[in-house]
């Protein structure tokens, strides 16, 4: 293992690391920061929370030494306005022995105040793709200067949609930089990605693809119903002292809210929920409130699946399983950060079994399902919820088998059969009333 001091890291930033604690590199910047101050492309894949954001920021710092200009010659993009305030906080956190100007901008909060920031002259954008292209097309920002364009998050930026933008941005800088792209997970959309965007890169890869921090302690629970589901949260979260710290990721806004209302009746300590309809002050607030300790317990969909760097996370808890499996690794990484021990938590009903068994096959490893609680009350299902259910599992068996006819299918037929032989039956009886 490397030191920072061999890695040749400027003087004022090992000051800075020093104070924030951070006194050894991890493996993902152990490998990276010499290839990028190489001057060479990087494709960098890691687990989430094993120090991405520093392994390219502490390359590019040193690199760019001191203010110098008004316009930026370092660009970073992201895909989220809390991944944009995360990295802008790193970027303060190590700059605060250099005069190394940034400005972290992003949507939600109008154009104007971005604005502002970028006025007096910056060194460092981070920067959300439609709010760069916002502030570019209103003629505030001068990007010809930019040297190194940095993509974090690649993976999520193709799952939002953003190649597009980044085709855009990518004309407006001069042809003769440096690209740096990370992630959590590699894909074949990512690995693609990487091919058209960057010029015979170094790949450093610390962790297979979509793996999970060994910190990480995982189980789930099998739960028949979303009100025993509801039952089960409240009986785990009475124990204040193990889950002090606590996110609890759900499936959309509508339930979140609701789950939101249920966990605020039924558990001690201050809540907060976040979605895509909550404010950007509110969102802000929140997060900042979560890593102080002064809220217990966040729920939020999986808008903060990542971009939350918070190290005493205790406890995640997947209410459902994520639609889209890679967000499982963005989810539970954000326990188990910087060395900390973390426990991550899924229920499941019957029809979210076979996502969980798809992301078991991901990550590569056992998923282990724990007793359910006797303490806890098991809660009949609707008849409306069953049919959801069946439908799904049919579904999933359709798309293993596509020759499958399914339980559900089954179910109807019976229904309809037994439907006409009832109407048969009545017009038998009619005819005989007719006869007598």
């Amino acid at each position: 293992m490397s030191t920072f001091e061999e890695l040749h890291i400027n003087k004022s930033f090992l000051k800075a690391l020093k104070e924030a604690g951070l006194t050894e590199p991890t493996l993902i910047q152990e490998k990276s920061i010499p290839r990028i101050r190489s001057g060479n492309d990087v494709l960098g894949i890691a687990q989430t929370g094993t120090g991405k954001t520093e392994a390219y920021l502490l390359p590019l710092l040193s690199k760019l030494v001191k203010a110098e200009g008004t316009d930026p010659r370092a660009l970073i993009l992201v895909p989220t306005r809390e991944l944009s305030i995360q990295v802008g906080e790193r970027i303060k956190r190590l700059t605060i022995y250099n005069n190394i100007r940034y400005a972290a901008v992003y949507g939600g909060t109008g154009w104007t105040k971005q604005a502002a920031l970028i006025e007096p002259g910056i060194d460092i954008l981070v920067a959300t793709p439609g709010m760069l292209l916002d502030l570019y097309s209103r003629d505030f920002l001068v990007l010809k200067k930019v040297k190194t364009l940095v993509i974090d998050e690649v993976d999520r930026m193709l799952d939002m949609g953003f190649i597009p933008q980044i085709r855009r941005i990518t004309g407006l800088l001069q042809s003769k930089r440096q690209n740096l792209f990370f992630s959590a997970t590699l894909t074949e959309r990512v690995d693609n990605m990487s091919k058209e965007f960057l010029a015979l890169p170094d790949r450093v890869e610390v962790s297979l693809s979509a793996s999970t921090p060994e910190e990480v302690e995982q189980y789930f629970y099998k739960v028949p119903n979303t009100r025993t589901k509801l039952n089960l949260l409240a009986f785990l979260l009475r124990d204040e002292e193990l889950f002090d710290r606590v996110i609890i990721f759900v499936r959309t806004k509508e339930n979140a809210e609701q789950i939101f209302k249920v966990v605020s009746r039924k558990t001690e300590g201050d809540k907060r929920v976040i979605h895509s309809n909550k404010g950007q002050s509110t969102r802000i607030n929140a997060i900042r409130d979560f890593k102080e300790g002064k809220v217990r317990i966040l729920v939020t969909t999986d808008v903060c699946a990542r971009g939350l760097d918070i190290p005493l996370v205790s406890h995640v808890i997947n209410f459902n399983p994520p639609v889209e499996y890679e967000n499982y690794v963005h989810r539970i990484g954000r326990t188990a950060r910087a060395h900390h021990k973390g426990i991550a938590i899924t229920f499941a009903d019957p029809s979210e079994e076979y996502s969980l068994q798809k992301i078991a096959e991901m990550i590569r490893m056992d998923i282990t399902e724990k007793d359910f609680p006797q303490e806890v009350e098991i809660v009949p299902s609707s008849h409306k919820e069953s049919e959801s259910q069946l439908r799904t599992i049919d579904h999933q068996h359709r798309m293993e088998n596509p020759e499958f006819r399914g339980a559900f299918q089954k179910k109807k037929k019976i229904k309809r059969a037994a439907a006409a032989y009832a109407a048969n039956k009545k017009k038998k009886v009619k005819r005989l009333h007719k006869r007598k």
